[in-house]
């Protein structure tokens, strides 16, 4: 039964998907087969390259910055204390809201005199306001801020996780032998948090390449198509333009690149390992 369910619920629509990628049509009458032209239209096309670049930006800088900050606070906060509790508590608070509510949050810390530009007043650094998601030169970039602080606290809750997995007594022994924190934390913990930074990988990499609601809620993958992504270009092109085959090709090219991303990272740790 639960099989059954799989593939009723997640198989059967992704292999529509695949073929849909090979037809044109806008969801009503039959779909009219066209081989692979949705993909050569896709490298033609200016807004796909742009999404794709961005999807790039997005997964180096949402991945990258979450991971690092979230290990940061989870080695910060993985220790007894008062108010420890608390701490872990507010990171994490923001991943308990939805990713449009989150959106509409940070739109409005965005905005002309609020938050952030009061900040930057009291501050004395008023000339470094800007209009941050009408710039087509920083929309992405301040979406992706947003992206990070949701982000930042799951992460850090898996490393907590680990870290709480892993042999004090070898870090004892490193003490003793002479090593520095930061030796006894690369050469002694990070060993033990292999099977956790696989998981954080292949859930950041997928996160990254189906993180929607945020951009969508924020800038609608504007200005000028600045901050479109595959998953807000691919809406667009389904459910504005009313072009499904075209939509289900950027489909296939979001789960290449998840798929691509996640067995090349498999190898290499393979590898590493041998």
């Amino acid at each position: 039964m639960p099989l059954a369910v799989e593939l009723a619920w997640v198989f059967w629509p992704a292999a529509n998907s695949f073929s849909l990628a090979f037809t044109r049509w806008n969801g009503i009458g039959a779909a009219e087969p066209v081989g692979t032209q949705n993909f050569v239209d896709l490298a033609s096309d200016p807004i796909f390259r742009t999404a794709l670049t961005n999807n790039v930006i997005w997964v180096v800088g949402f991945g990258g910055l979450s991971v690092l900050g979230g290990l940061a606070l989870a080695v910060a906060l993985n220790k007894p204390g008062r108010g420890i509790g608390l701490y872990r508590s507010a990171i994490y608070l923001p991943m308990v809201v939805s990713m449009a509510v989150t959106g509409l949050f940070w739109r409005v810390m965005y905005q002309p005199g609020g938050p952030i530009s009061a900040g930057l007043d009291v501050l004395g650094l008023g000339s470094l306001e800007r209009q941050w998601l009408a710039d087509p030169d920083l929309a992405l970039y301040a979406v992706l801020v947003a992206g990070i602080w949701r982000q930042v606290g799951y992460i850090m809750v898996l490393y907590l996780a680990g870290l709480k997995g892993c042999d004090a007594s070898l870090e004892e022994a490193a003490s003793v032998d002479g090593a520095s924190s930061w030796q006894t934390f690369w050469h002694v913990v990070m060993p033990q948090l292999k099977g956790v930074n696989m998981v954080v990988f292949a859930v950041t990499v997928i996160d990254s390449l189906r993180t929607f609601d945020l951009v969508w809620a924020m800038t609608r993958g504007g200005p000028f198509n600045s901050t479109q992504l595959l998953s807000t270009y691919m809406f667009e092109q389904a459910f504005t333009a009313g072009n499904l085959g075209y939509a289900s090709a950027i489909a296939v090219v979001i789960f290449v690149l998840a798929i691509g991303f996640i067995i090349t990272y498999l190898a290499r740790q393979a590898r590493a390992e041998d």
